[in-house]
C-alpha cells in the first residue's frame, strides 16, 4: 500500500544531495517496511556502529582498508534480522539496471544494510523481504522523500523502558543543510529505547509516557516520565535488566563533498553526535544505533565542516521522524496531537 507523500515543510531532504534517491515500501497493516537510498552512479561510503545490539549487512566491506570503494544503495529496514532479506530485492533491481561492482564476470551491486526491531507492533509475522526491497527501488526518486509512518519507520517507536504500553510512535525523518555549494543531507528511522529531545530547549518531544490519564497533550505537564530520570530511580534500574532488546536508530548522511572511505567513516562518526543530541539516552546496550555516510560529489570541503553539518542534519532528521509520526499500533504519535 502506497502512502501519501508527507514531508516536514521547509527543511529539505537527503534527496537534495545530487545523486541520491530515496524509495519507501511498507505493509501498513503489518506495520513494517523498508527504505532504500539509491546511488546509481556509486557513492564512497563509511559506517559507524555505536549501539550494542546492531543488525547489519556488508559493514565490514566499508572498512577503509578493504577493497571496494563505492556502494550502490543503502537499505534501512524493519523486521529485525529477518528484514535483511530485503537487500536481495535491492540487489535484484540494481542488477537489472546493470549497476554494480564490475568483477569482470558480473556486476555485483554493493548494498550495505541495517535493521531495526519492530516485531512488537503490528504483525510479528510480516517482515520486509526481497519483494518489498524491490518495490522500494521502484518507488525511489530524487524528489523530497516522505516522512513519518513510511518505509523503515512504519513500525518504529520510542520510549520503551517499560515496554510498548507507554511508548510512542516514531518514524522516518529527513533533512538537509546547504552552505554555499555544499549540500549535506540526512535520513533516519528512529526506533530508540530512549526519548527524543529538542536540543534547542532540552524538552522531550516524544518518548516514555507517564501513563497519567486525562486531557493531557504531548509536551503538557506530567505527560512524559523521562527515561533518563527514570534510570536514576530504583524502579527504572530494576526494569532496565528486563527491558526488551527492541530498539535501534538507523540512518545515513550524504554529501556532494568529496570524501575518501576513511573520511566518510569519520563523517559517520560525527553524525552520531547529532543522534546523541536528539536521543536520550543514546548508544545503549539495548540499541543497535548505526549510521552510514555517503559521498556523491567532488566539491572540496574539509571533513570537519562536512561532519559538523552532518551532525546537525541528523538532529533535524530525528526531530522530523517523531514530529511527522501519526498514531498507529495503539501508540500515540506527535502528529495527531
Amino acid at each position: 500500500m502506497k502512502s501519501k507523500l508527507k514531508t516536514f515543510p521547509g527543511t529539505g531532504s537527503i534527496t537534495d544531495v545530487p545523486g541520491i534517491e530515496v524509495g519507501h515500501a511498507q505493509d501498513d497493516a503489518g506495520l513494517t517496511g523498508c527504505t532504500v537510498i539509491l546511488c546509481r552512479k556509486g557513492a564512497v561510503a563509511g559506517v559507524d556502529v555505536r549501539g550494542s545490539a546492531p543488525g547489519t549487512r556488508e559493514t565490514d566491506l566499508l572498512n577503509p582498508i578493504n577493497l571496494v570503494e563505492k556502494v550502490h544503495a543503502i537499505l534501512l529496514a524493519g523486521g529485525s534480522a529477518f528484514g535483511l532479506d530485503a537487500a536481495g530485492g535491492v540487489m535484484h533491481y540494481l542488477e537489472e539496471q546493470k549497476i554494480g561492482f564490475n568483477t569482470g564476470v558480473a556486476k555485483i551491486p554493493i548494498v550495505p544494510a541495517a535493521i531495526l526491531f519492530d516485531l512488537a507492533i503490528g504483525n510479528k509475522n510480516v517482515r520486509p523481504n526481497a519483494e518489498m526491497g524491490y518495490k522500494a527501488c521502484l518507488a525511489a526518486s530524487n524528489t523530497p522523500c516522505a516522512e513519518g509512518n513510511v518505509g523503515a519507520g512504519t513500525g518504529a517507536s520510542v520510549g520503551k523502558m517499560f515496554g510498548m504500553a507507554l511508548a510512542m510512535k516514531s518514524g522516518v525523518g529527513s533533512a538537509s543543510i546547504q552552505v554555499g555549494g555544499l549540500v549535506v543531507g540526512a535520513i533516519v528511522a528512529v526506533n530508540a529505547f530512549g526519548d527524543v529531545i529538542d536540543p534547542e530547549n532540552g524538552e522531550i518531544v516524544s518518548g516514555l509516557r507517564s501513563g497519567k490519564v486525562g486531557p493531557l497533550r504531548v509536551g503538557g505537564k506530567d505527560y512524559f516520565a523521562d527515561t533518563f530520570e527514570m534510570l536514576k530511580k530504583p524502579l527504572g534500574r530494576t526494569v532496565l535488566g528486563l527491558a526488551a532488546r527492541t530498539n535501534t536508530v538507523i540512518g545515513a548522511v550524504a554529501t556532494n563533498g568529496r570524501l575518501t572511505k576513511a573520511e566518510a567513516t569519520k563523517v559517520a562518526q560525527m553524525a552520531h553526535d547529532g543522534l546523541a543530541r536528539a536521543v536520550r539516552p543514546a548508544h545503549t546496550m539495548l540499541d543497535g544505533d548505526t549510521l552510514f555516510a555517503l559521498s556523491t560529489g567532488n566539491k572540496k570541503v574539509d571533513v570537519t565542516t562536512i561532519g559538523s553539518i552532518a551532525a546537525e542534519a541528523m538532529t533535524r532528521a530525528i526531530l522530523h521522524a517523531v514530529k511527522m509520526a501519526v498514531s498507529a499500533g495503539g501508540l500515540p504519535g506527535v502528529s495527531n496531537q
